[in-house]
């Protein structure tokens, strides 16, 4: 490409890029231009919605509800700020739009922005503004039609509240007297509703119509609570009371110690809060007074459990006891006839220090378990202290005892085992030396053509293992531990030799078996017959093993499969 070329070239991607970018521009403005119109748009539809004809509505009914001084001031009020929002507010935010208006059409879009947000801001303001306006004037408008919605309500409630208290009047007896003065207070509150709302004095109403609600809410509550408040204070409680009481008296004359239970002085908290509660229901104060009996009730109700838990551990102390005096008398008995024994186990066996010190041991543990227990017996007598503790004591006790007696055991299995362990040792012998005769025997029932070299090597071990063991249980005294290694080592290894020859026996069995089946295969087959002669020779020499596998390999060319059948035929 020559000079001329390129540089015609360049110029004409240089114009190009020029019109692209004015292109761009061009649409960017004029994405920008559309939505600054659709906003001024926007302005100009809030601001004709700012003054709506229901706040028109609204204050010509406030007109016609004006019959006292106060009505007066605040339609005078509500007219004075609606006529500024209408006549010095709205004509600012007209010229506001009007000018936005100008800078759109002259393109002043960077000074449009800033005015655009400015005018906003004032719409929102002036909308709020007219909202809390008309808010304000709905109040009254609307306040005959939701008061007299919400006296129906209450009316009704209270129907319910005197038919409850008419049909259960006697019930009602302790309260009659507050209760009806407040039934009087809440007619009177009616007719003072009904006389406000003749004279539009909304002000009022307002506060009569919560007046009636608070009272009669707070009566609902002292009908609904009432009831199950005399029913519990003055009927279930005391006589809870009087039955505990009773049961308690008798309790204590048959031994039981109930103090830390604190009855008596809860009895007299009980009675002091019911007193309180029922003072504060004359002036129909009910707070947590249901809650209160309730958890006063409960705690009473829990002490039948209590009751019944200290009869129970009565029972399980008395069994404790019994059991506990059973087992000290027993082991102090065996443990002193063990110690009696102990210079004759000492001289027939090896024993350590720490086996013959825990006799003594268990002497003093034994001696201190029975202190123990006579102190238990002598505080249960005297009846200072509940079952439920006396039963944890002696359960604290049984268990040390139960220590004890298996530490006990321990050593009688332990000093009681060795004669056994002896006796063991010796009829293991018998049995060791039958299975290495039984294997001698075998090996020469079948006619090896080698004896594996291993073998005598085993048996060489094995006897000298059972002549240790021999002169094991010669000693005096006998080292319990070092005998019963003797015996697992000597019967471990005349097994091994009894393996060792079954594992011979069995491996030569079937390389003779499977030598014999294959000639048949040998004039068929050359490499069967190689195989097989390599097997006998193999065998000879005492390789069954190897003997066995080139045989089967051998059999294998002509007939797969043969191992399996081998196997299944040897078994």
């Amino acid at each position: 490409m020559n000079r001329t070329a390129f540089l015609i070239l360049a110029g004409v991607y240089y114009i190009v890029t020029i019109i692209v970018i004015i292109v761009v521009l061009a649409m960017l403005n004029k994405k920008e231009k559309n939505k600054l119109k659709l906003e001024i748009t926007e302005l100009e539809k809030e601001k004709n919605l700012i003054i709506s004809a229901s706040m028109l509505s609204e204050l010509n009914k406030v007109e016609a509800l004006v019959n006292n001084d106060e009505m007066k001031q605040k339609y005078a009020d509500w007219q004075e700020r609606f006529h500024h929002i209408r006549d010095v507010d709205m004509p600012k935010l007209a010229d506001s739009i009007n000018e936005i208006d100008e800078l759109f059409e002259l393109g002043d879009f960077k000074e449009l922005k800033g005015l655009v947000l400015k005018t906003d801001f004032e719409v929102n303001s002036l909308k709020t503004k007219a909202d809390f306006l008309l808010e304000e004037i709905k109040e009254i408008t609307l306040s005959e039609e939701r008061n007299r919605e919400t006296i129906t309500k209450l009316k009704a409630d209270y129907r319910g509240i005197t038919g409850e208290y008419n049909d259960h009047l006697e019930e009602y007896e302790i309260v009659k007297v507050p209760i009806e003065l407040q039934f009087e207070n809440v007619d009177k509150l009616f007719t003072a509703f009904e006389s406000a709302m003749e004279q539009n004095a909304y002000t009022e109403v307002g506060k009569i119509v919560k007046a009636i609600d608070d009272i009669i809410s707070n009566l609902k509550v002292v009908i609904e609570e009432t009831r199950p408040i005399v029913a519990l204070g003055k009927n279930l409680i005391p006589k809870k009371i009087l039955d505990i009481e009773a049961i308690v008296e008798k309790m204590t004359k048959d031994g039981y110690n109930l103090d830390y239970l604190n009855i008596k002085y809860n009895i007299e908290e009980a009675n002091k809060k019911m007193q309180d509660i029922f003072q504060r229901l004359n002036v129909l104060n009910l707070e947590d007074s249901l809650f209160e009996l309730k958890t006063m009730h409960d705690y009473f109700d829990s002490l039948y459990n209590d009751f019944d838990k200290e009869k129970i551990s009565k029972r399980l102390f008395e069994d404790l006891a019994k059991n506990v005096l059973g087992k000290i008398t027993r082991l102090e008995k065996i443990n002193n006839q063990l110690y009696k024994k102990l210079g004759d186990i000492k001289y027939s066996y090896d024993l350590s220090d720490d086996e013959v010190a825990v006799i003594m041991e268990l002497k003093d543990e034994i001696s201190s378990i029975h202190n123990s227990f006579d102190k238990i017996i002598d505080v249960s007598r005297s009846h200072v202290l509940a079952y439920s503790k006396l039963a944890r004591e002696m359960e604290v006790v049984s268990s040390k005892l139960q220590k004890t007696e298996e530490k006990l055991n321990a050593a009688l299995r332990t000093l009681g085992s060795l004669k056994e362990d002896e006796l063991r040792a010796r009829e293991q012998l018998d049995e060791i030396k039958k299975i290495l005769s039984q294997s001698k025997e075998k090996i020469r029932t079948y006619k090896l053509p080698v004896v594996p070299k291993n073998y005598y090597v085993e048996l060489a071990e094995a006897m000298e293992a059972i002549n240790e063991m021999i002169r094991e249980l010669d000693k005096r005294p006998i080292s319990i531990k070092t005998l019963n290694m003797r015996v697992d080592t000597a019967r471990d290894l005349v097994l091994k030799v009894y393996n060792t020859i079954n594992e011979t026996i069995k491996t030569a069995r079937m390389a003779e078996t499977a030598i014999v089946y294959g000639n048949r295969y040998k004039i068929m087959n050359k490499e069967v017959e190689f195989g097989l002669i390599k097997a006998e020779n193999l065998f000879y020499k005492g390789n069954f093993k190897n003997s066995l596998e080139n045989a089967i390999n051998a059999i294998n060319i002509v007939e797969p499969g043969i191992h399996k059948r081998l196997l299944d035929e040897y078994k």
